[in-house]
């Protein structure tokens, strides 16, 4: 909890971001994503029925229209965050 007692830290504690290599469109890339965005990616291409680079690489194409593109990774996580598992 905080001084003020008014949230907490979460359960499994605070992690860093982990790298993993997608291939996206015949190509390798690196993702720097935190533990929980992993999960919860895993998770949303198991709902869809998509293998986890498929709904990577679709994130991307949307992602690449877009008038001004984030980076993968926000993407992803912006993605996430409106695509509640």
């Amino acid at each position: 909890m905080t001084a003020g007692g008014v949230i907490a830290a979460p359960a499994s504690g605070f992690h860093g971001p982990v790298k993993r290599s997608i291939t996206i469109a015949g190509h390798q890339t690196s993702i720097s994503l935190e533990p929980v965005f992993w999960q919860a990616l895993e998770a949303a291409a198991v709902r869809l029925a998509l293998p986890l680079s498929a709904l990577v690489a679709e994130i991307d194409a949307l992602r690449i229209v877009a008038d001004d593109p984030p980076n993968l990774a926000s993407a992803l996580r912006s993605w996430l965050f409106d695509n509640p598992v």
